[in-house]
């Protein structure tokens, strides 16, 4: 027996027809929903320009769900011919990544006046702080600003920048100069130990990709996999 038989044609046509029209419904709310998360979604960036240093220029956009990207451009070292530019993709930890929007709400999402005003504290390189969300749109540059949220930020993001152009030292090095490792790798443990670096697991596959390679000395592998345990240590704290 059909639905037809029981119901009658045009009462099961009427069926039909409404649940086309709810299937419908179902989809465009599904993508005005999916719209609005996305025109919700926030992202704060934190760029640094100083000529002359190393590097020249580099920005970091970190999204409410803490997936980032970093670019940079300038030479590789102060002392070095090597100039490029470069940029990766990672993912913040959960608490920084909730410590960077506490910041940025705690410093009024960078509305008003960020910089101190003081023309007389050396430059140390033009920041900028943005907000974005589906409500705001808000930027601030400054050389120092007496704001603690700020101040906490720009810490917090020029330790992840450190760490960010040890990954690309080491990924150049890793390729074109293998015997630049020992002293690349010396240097960011002693930084890592006093904690002058963040979100090192940012970095973990160029330093296990150093600690799986053979034809790397194992003194510079074992210093590698030492700082992958510190990273998995701090991660797990």
């Amino acid at each position: 027996m059909t639905a037809t038989d029981i119901f009658g044609i045009d009462h099961a046509g009427g069926a039909c027809r409404a649940l086309r029209r709810s299937a419908a419904l179902a989809s465009i709310c599904l993508y005005l929903a999916v719209r609005s998360v996305a025109a919700d979604a926030a992202t704060i960036t934190f760029s640094l320009d100083f000529p002359n240093s190393s590097p020249e220029h580099y920005s970091i956009a970190v999204q409410s769900d803490g997936h980032a990207h970093y670019e940079s451009s300038g030479k590789l070292a102060a002392d070095s011919d090597v100039r490029d530019d470069y940029q990766t993709d990672f993912t913040f930890s959960d608490s920084t990544r909730t410590r960077i929007f506490e910041l940025a709400s705690q410093a009024h999402y960078f509305s008003g006046k960020v910089d101190s005003g003081n023309k007389k504290l050396a430059f140390t390189g033009k920041k900028t702080l943005v907000y974005r969300d589906g409500q705001r749109n808000s930027s601030a540059d400054y050389n120092y600003s007496q704001q603690a949220p700020v101040q906490q930020l720009t810490s917090l993001f020029q330790s992840v920048a450190a760490t960010m152009e040890f990954g690309r030292r080491l990924t150049y090095f890793h390729h074109y100069q293998k015997l630049a490792l020992d002293d690349e790798l010396k240097r960011m443990e002693d930084q890592a130990k006093n904690g002058d670096l963040g979100e090192l697991q940012a970095v973990s596959p160029i330093l296990q990709s150093i600690y799986e390679d053979t034809s790397v000395i194992n003194v510079v592998r074992a210093r590698a996999r030492r700082i992958i345990e510190m990273r998995s240590f701090a991660a797990a704290k």
